[in-house]
C-alpha cells in the first residue's frame, strides 16, 4: 500500500513525472499526484507521492524538504490522515482526496 507524503510549493511547470524522478532517488516511489484546479486545469502547486515503505518516507521528508524542483524550493511532510479535519471544521468543506 505504501505511505503517503505531502509535496508542497510545487511550481506549475513541473510534472508527475519529475516529482518521480526526485523522489526515486530516495526509494520505491509507488504513486504521485499533483493536484490541480477542476475548473481551471491549473496547478494548485501541491500533491502527494507514496513512496513503498515508512522508513523511505521519513528519509524522503528528513532529505527532500526544501529541495529545488524546477523553479521553486519544495515542502515535504507528512500527508494528514484521510479523515483529517480542520480544528473547527464542521465537515461541511468541499471534500476531497478521493481519486488519489
Amino acid at each position: 500500500m505504501g505511505v503517503e507524503i505531502y509535496v508542497g510549493h510545487v511550481s506549475g511547470s513541473v510534472t508527475e513525472d519529475e516529482v518521480q524522478k526526485l523522489f526515486s532517488v530516495v526509494g520505491t516511489v509507488t504513486s504521485v499526484h499533483l493536484v490541480v484546479d477542476p475548473a481551471s486545469g491549473e496547478s494548485r502547486g501541491c500533491g502527494y507521492v507514496r513512496m513503498s515503505t515508512e522508513e523511505e518516507a521519513r528519509e524522503a521528508i528528513d532529505l527532500l524538504n526544501g529541495a529545488k524542483l524546477g523553479d521553486s524550493l519544495i515542502v515535504v511532510k507528512a500527508a494528514p490522515p484521510k479523515n483529517f479535519k480542520k480544528a473547527g471544521s464542521s465537515g461541511g468543506g468541499r471534500g476531497g482526496g478521493e481519486g488519489r
